[in-house]
């Protein structure tokens, strides 16, 4: 039933980065099945993520509508955990991947940032915050382009 669960929830895509699913984003981090419902537990990119409800009801009409036709209790309930907090590591290989063909420079742990567009290490960091507050923002000194980097967390 678990596996179900997880094939409709990997339809779920992060409202921010729409190339990740929340599952490759790493903020599903628990599925539960009691008799007539499916508790998922979610762990926001940082405490004040204004995403967090759009995920939270997406996560909610795409198990309630696609669960009923699979034989999955119709109930959902999605629990915020602020605890352990999400880290960037928590981001699947995957996820790193789609991130990067989108534009974004995944974390590095490394400290090895560089453009996504033409994978050039000369760089300059912009602003401390990009489109979201998780990036920052970038440009390549050799292409030009601005690009947003995912800050390891």
């Amino acid at each position: 039933m678990i596996e179900k669960i997880k094939k409709i929830l990997a339809q779920v895509s992060d409202p921010e980065i729409p190339v990740l699913s929340l599952e490759d984003l790493g903020v599903i981090r628990n599925i539960a099945v009691n008799d007539d419902e499916i508790i998922v537990t979610i762990t926001p990119t940082y405490s004040g993520c204004p995403a967090m409800e759009v995920m939270q009801q997406d996560i909610i009409k795409v198990l309630s509508k696609q669960g009923r036709k699979v034989g999955l209790p119709t109930k959902v309930t999605v629990i915020t955990q602020l605890s352990p907090a999400w880290t960037t590591d928590w981001i699947s290989e995957k996820g790193k991947q789609a991130l990067l063909k989108y534009g974004i420079m995944p974390p590095s742990r490394k400290g090895t940032i560089m453009c996504p567009q033409c994978e050039s290490k000369n760089v300059e960091l912009l602003s401390q915050f990009g489109s979201t507050a998780c990036k920052a923002l970038y440009r390549c000194k050799d292409c030009l382009e601005p690009f947003d980097y995912f800050k390891c967390h």
